[in-house]
């Protein structure tokens, strides 16, 4: 599967800002240093499962570790940036049959916006871009791996003996999301897991293979006919083109558990490593008093933005104003603010001199490499646009180096 089309990232000068990258890891609640001193950097990254558009909270979370791949850039390590697409699985199924559409056609027809919307926000787009169906020979070869221990077995169910992972026998198990158990199988019952299934040997067991259903899609394996489970998709996806122990493994708050929980115990079966360095996760955004979400259907949509003639560099503005970690709500008056903020920063372009700009790229740097501080970040431009409005200047370069900077370490083109 194609991602979208590249972004042009421009080269800045190098700073004597802190020269590794420190994120919050969920594993072990702290900031740690992520990415290696040189060469590759390697991330995966949650995508989307393509059964309606892409609303604001994806676009928080995919605008998030994009900031990731800039600063490791920035900091002249190549990046091998994963993401997977979820392009066969129940809620897709299920929003085929709602609107009669076939569920292959939806899924690309969603695919393809969300590629648009992505360009348009200027989201670098990842080396591997990968959905679950072209990956069903691997995540059989995976399963087929984990098979030869004692932590993969069939229900007994005559119609459906669909194949489960041990989860729970996993050493470290819960390490992630450090929650009890009792919090798991509550967790896990939320949001879409099977914890009271007949014939499973605990609650907490994770689907591998399911068996084929009557009107779904299935495909021929050796497990029998059937599609595979969602955590061990991204297992097999992050193996193959990642290698074990990888820098981060990032996504939406949403998916600490169970989603990112059962990958590390699958992986560390198939591995004996651990599957992630530090486990990364962007906070929710929220609409109307509740979490953006599909399900809900409180959405407000990146693609009816553009519709409307809204500027993307002033939709990732507004989610820039918030660090990360942060659960917000969105509102109007945000993007309005992004919009004056991007008249602002691109009134500056008008000028032919300003203040010296390197203090200020210096402080961006220092803001983004400590935890992906982009509001202070954006905070440091803004003083640097009013003080240039301010008084004359001789300094005919800082213009075009605070525009790169700008570019390259934001996101932002002007």
């Amino acid at each position: 599967m194609y991602s979208w089309a590249p972004t042009s990232v421009p080269r800045i000068t190098p700073s004597t800002a802190p020269a590794k990258l420190k994120l919050f890891d969920t594993a072990t609640q702290s900031l740690v240093e992520v990415g290696p001193d040189s060469g590759t950097a390697r991330m995966y990254v949650c995508g989307i499962t393509p059964y309606d558009a892409t609303h604001l909270g994806h676009a928080n979370t995919y605008v998030t570790f994009d900031l990731v791949n800039r600063v490791w850039r920035d900091l002249g390590l190549a990046v091998n940036y994963t993401q997977n697409v979820t392009d066969v699985d129940d809620p897709l199924l299920e929003r085929a049959k709602q609107t009669g559409q076939q569920w292959d056609e939806l899924a690309q027809d969603q695919i393809e916006l969300f590629r648009t919307d992505m360009e348009h926000l200027r989201v670098l787009p990842p080396e591997h871009y990968v959905g679950a169906v072209e990956s069903i020979g691997i995540v059989v070869e995976l399963i087929e791996k984990l098979a030869e221990t004692d932590l993969v077995y069939q229900v007994d169910d005559e119609e459906h003996p669909d194949w489960y992972f041990r989860t729970n026998a996993v050493d470290g198990f819960g390490s992630v999301s450090r929650l009890t158990e009792e919090e798991m199988v509550d967790s896990f019952r939320e949001n879409g897991g099977d914890p009271d299934r007949p014939g499973k040997k605990h609650p907490l067991d994770s689907l591998l293979w399911q068996f084929a259903r009557v009107g779904e899609p299935a495909w021929e394996s050796a497990l029998g006919a059937g599609r595979p489970g969602w955590h061990v998709e991204c297992v097999a996806m992050s193996l193959k083109h990642l290698g074990p122990h990888f820098d981060v493994q990032g996504g939406g708050r949403d998916l600490v558990f169970p989603h990112h929980e059962m990958c590390a115990a699958e992986a560390c079966a198939a591995t004996g490593q651990p599957f992630a360095n530090a486990y990364v996760h962007s906070g929710l955004v929220g609409l109307d008093g509740e979490k953006m979400s599909k399900s809900k259907g409180n959405l407000e949509l990146v693609s009816r933005l553009r519709k409307a003639g809204k500027d993307p560099m002033a939709i990732r503005l507004a989610l820039l104003d918030h660090h990360y970690r942060a659960d917000w709500e969105w509102t109007a008056d945000q993007l309005a603010e992004a919009e004056q903020r991007l008249q602002s920063w691109r009134g500056i372009l008008n000028n032919s001199t300003a203040i010296p700009a390197d203090d200020t790229i210096a402080a961006m740097r220092t803001a983004l490499r400590d935890d992906l501080n982009a509001p202070a970040a954006l905070a440091a431009v803004d003083t640097w646009v009013a003080a240039s409005a301010a008084v004359d200047s001789d300094d005919t370069g800082a213009v075009p180096a605070m525009v790169d900077a700008i570019d390259a370490l934001l996101g932002i083109k002007l």
